[in-house]
């Protein structure tokens, strides 16, 4: 008789969208939940931890009963409840691995404490059954920019990372700098539809270093350089703006990929990865590689529940039986411990 598929419950709580999900072993979201805090930030320009976690306490609740009824299932039904515990704004994180804690304290059912990273690593898997490991990741959002060699659960080896700012947090300034609001990222791309990419002459930090690190603070002063002359206008900026920062991730990547080894794929996970020009940009550069490109449905690259709860059953088919209830929230917290810290990078590497 084939047992029953093993179901997880996910807590994502760690930045300003706060999400439960149910996922069961043969790659199926039973149900998913997500409340954005996009009209509680718009005013700010920005992600205020404060107002992120409350939101998170207030919401977190009755979006796990949401999906419950759903899915028509129990708590009792779940084998295991997971949740972020880490890296992210550490009131967030706190208010989802407590919950999580609690939950599973009152049913007696494991805890596995998720670090965020590498949900988005191995949301691929969850939607690609032919994903195999190793794959180089791209792994680019708001708070973290990196490629990686994805070796296994819990086995990653950090090829690059950010000396500065973070892909993400660039497309949201420079949403900032041409007053495109809140949330940048999806601003800017809409934009540049209708700009000029060769229009503005900006630079491509690292461009052709030796080694495969990005830098994105030097191009988002540029576009403020830009935006401040009166000269261009908005569209040509976002345009030439992710132009560049495009032409930065080819670079980087070919760079890393020369120095990766045997990969079965290049993928990309995170935020940004929703954007269609990046993906396109990749998807020409993974054939050139002679590489699968894989990249998550888009609802799987934002952040979401569903990449927490997979990432628990993952842990799971790797033999982890939980973690203690005693597992503290971590506002740090690096996929590849042992990686060297990138030459000129500050705390962000």
């Amino acid at each position: 008789m084939t047992p029953a598929p093993i179901i997880v419950l996910g807590i994502e709580s760690s930045c300003d969208e706060t999400a439960a999900a149910l996922v069961d072993s043969d790659r199926r979201i039973l149900a998913q939940a997500i409340a954005s805090q996009e009209a509680e930030h718009a005013p700010y320009g920005g992600v205020v931890p404060e107002i992120a976690a409350r939101a998170h306490v207030e919401r977190l609740p009755g979006l796990i009963a949401q999906v419950l009824d759903e899915a028509q299932v129990t708590l009792d039904d779940c084998d295991a409840i997971a949740a972020t515990a880490g890296p992210g704004l550490i009131g967030g994180v706190m208010v989802g691995l407590v919950t999580a804690k609690a939950m599973a304290m009152a049913s007696d059912k494991p805890l596995l404490a998720i670090n965020h990273l590498e949900g988005h690593a191995l949301s691929p898997r969850l939607a690609d059954a032919t994903l195999t490991f190793p794959y180089a990741l791209l792994l680019v959002s708001g708070g973290h920019c990196q490629i990686l060699r994805v070796e296994g659960m819990g086995k990653y080896q950090r090829i690059a990372t950010t000396i500065d700012d973070a892909l993400g947090e660039a497309f949201d300034k420079t949403a900032k700098i041409l007053g495109l609001g809140y949330p940048g990222g999806p601003a800017v791309e809409k934009l540049a539809l209708q700009g000029d990419a060769k229009a503005v002459p900006l630079p491509r930090p690292l461009l052709r270093s030796s080694e495969p690190h990005f830098s994105f603070a030097g191009l988002k002063s540029a576009v403020l350089r830009a935006h401040d002359t009166g000269t261009y206008c908005d569209a040509d900026i976002a345009a030439s703006f992710q132009q560049a920062a495009i032409d930065c991730i080819e670079d980087r990547l070919n760079k890393a990929l020369a120095q990766m080894g045997d990969v079965t794929a290049l993928v990309v996970a995170g935020g940004v990865a929703a954007n269609k020009a990046v993906r396109g940009a990749l998807e020409g550069l993974a054939q050139s590689a002679q590489l699968p490109f894989i990249a998550p449905p888009m609802e799987l690259c934002t952040d979401n529940a569903a990449m927490i709860a997979w990432a628990g059953l993952e842990k799971l088919a790797a033999g982890a039986s939980g973690d203690p209830l005693d597992f503290c929230a971590r506002p740090r917290w690096p996929l590849d411990r042992d990686a060297a810290p990138a030459r000129g990078a500050g705390v962000k590497a």
